[in-house]
């Protein structure tokens, strides 16, 4: 259930949805995840990193088949969908050590990664996140995008 002490992240404002008193504080911390290393929260730097690798490769392969960028958010759905599904992780995730995991640990599945790319397309979930590092997307598929290396 989403209350208000959940999203105090970014109703807090800028700084609030990470803490700086200690590993207590880390996105993360209230999960379980380590504050680093592999299983930790992946932070907003790898994240546009791997957007960036699954957009470019999006539309290059849009443009192959239909000389045309305008399907690259139909091949970008498709890719995040079928990928993160059944491989753990979109093609620009894979390249950033990147990994979608419930919260449990264990792969999303289909229907958590087909409600989470869903969302996905819809951008703003995406821009929300709360103090754990999790965007709207992945708190409404329970799951959260982790460091796999």
């Amino acid at each position: 259930m989403v209350d208000r002490r959940s999203l105090g992240g970014w109703l807090g404002g800028p700084g609030s949805a990470y803490g700086a008193s200690g590993d207590d504080d880390a996105p993360g911390a209230r999960l379980g995840r380590p504050a680093s290393g592999p299983g930790s929260v992946a932070g907003l730097a790898p994240r546009l990193a791997a957007f960036g690798v699954d957009t470019v490769m999006c539309a290059l392969v849009a443009w192959g088949f239909w000389r045309d960028t305008a399907w690259t958010t139909v091949v970008f759905g498709i890719e995040v969908l079928v990928l993160t599904a059944f491989l753990g992780a979109s093609a620009g995730q894979a390249v950033r050590g990147l990994a979608v995991v419930r919260l449990d640990g264990r792969p999303a599945g289909l229907p958590r990664a087909a409600l989470r790319t869903l969302l996905l397309l819809l951008l703003v979930p995406a821009l929300i996140w709360d103090r754990d590092g999790r965007g709207l997307h992945d708190r409404a598929a329970g799951t959260v995008l982790v460091h796999a290396r």
